[in-house]
């Protein structure tokens, strides 16, 4: 069982509130990830599920118990940080038994979890390497390894993959997703980057200064953003914005349209643009359109190899079903 409850949860620094009162459940078996840009709070709310941080007001229930003033190590949590935190002087072997050792299990039952959790990790081979061994994503697998073997009702993950190049990133993505789709063990991941948030997600939790924006399935906040920050933030290229009398048209004082919803042609189209800087990735294209007349920029979403130029005049059609509209105060229009 892992299902995590925060109750009117609030965190102050001093004077300066940094979590105010906020209201979530993430349900057994979920995978939850925190986004939101640098400074919002998600690491924050992280330490206070994990007791790494006390909380101002409010109350955590793990499993309907409160939890709020236990200690870290009676919560029944596992935490993966962005450092590895390796001991250099262990072998692997040595690393993922650390905590089992310490809370004083058996030998024999340290060995089957040992081995266990490093088949789960692709770490049979390695188990009597040590970390300076290994590459940066071998060792962020034995930190997992470290943290499943203590079978915990929930996985909190904080920004485990910044400090992995592009490619190892990817990997590992993929192999914590397969993980949780292995172990149904309740996990919460916080990350910056919405592509992870998008690719890996159960539930997404989207957070400014704080406050919880949205909260949803990553195809819901993408379809129906309830605000223009979140409109924004989840996506990749960005939503293109237009306010003014295009937006009007439209009923609204903002209009949003994602890059891959738009189209594009030399002849006739509702608005008109040169191109600009063309980004080229083999299976797409990605224009940025300078608008006649406009201030904005407008990124398009093409498929494969297109003909268009740097200067060239193109025509720009959103597709109707496919535009969000937005209130002068950022919510969403239905």
């Amino acid at each position: 069982m892992g299902q995590i409850t925060l109750e009117k949860v609030t965190k102050s620094f001093s004077d300066v509130q940094v979590i105010p009162p906020l209201d979530l459940t993430i349900e057994d078996g979920e995978f939850a990830v925190f986004v939101g840009p640098s400074g919002c709070g998600k690491s924050t709310l992280l330490r206070l599920i994990a007791g790494l941080e006390d909380t101002s007001s409010g109350h955590i229930r793990i499993d309907g118990k409160d939890a709020t003033d236990l200690p870290p190590a009676k919560r029944g949590l596992a935490m993966v940080f962005q450092s590895y935190a390796l001991y250099p002087h262990m072998s692997v072997r040595k690393n993922i038994a650390f905590p089992m050792k310490m809370a004083g299990i058996a030998q024999d039952e340290q060995e089957r979890r040992i081995q266990q959790a490093a088949a789960a990790l692709n770490l049979t081979d390695y188990l009597d390497r040590r970390p300076g061994q290994l590459s940066g994503g071998q060792r962020q697998r034995v930190a997992i390894g470290r943290a499943i073997v203590r079978e915990p009702d929930a996985f909190l993950f904080d920004e485990p993959l910044s400090n992995l190049d592009a490619a190892l990133r990817v990997g590992m993505r993929l192999e914590i997703s397969e993980l949780h789709s292995r172990l149904k063990t309740t996990m919460i991941y916080v990350t910056h980057d919405q592509v992870e948030a998008m690719t890996m997600a159960d539930k997404i939790v989207v957070l400014r200064a704080g406050h919880i924006e949205q909260v949803g399935s990553p195809l819901d906040l993408y379809r129906t953003p309830r605000n223009l920050f979140v409109a924004g933030f989840i996506g990749s290229p960005k939503m293109n914005f237009i306010e003014g009398e295009m937006a009007g048209r439209h009923g609204a004082h903002t209009i949003g349209v994602r890059p891959e919803h738009i189209d594009v042609a030399e002849g006739k189209g509702e608005w008109s643009g040169v191109v600009g800087v063309a980004e080229h990735l083999g299976s797409d294209t990605f224009f940025h359109i300078h608008q006649t007349g406009l201030a904005e920029t407008i990124t398009v979403r093409a498929p494969g190899e297109v003909s268009f130029r740097h200067g060239d005049t193109i025509h720009l059609t959103p597709r109707p079903d496919q535009i969000h509209r937005f209130d002068d105060k950022g919510l969403r229009l239905e």
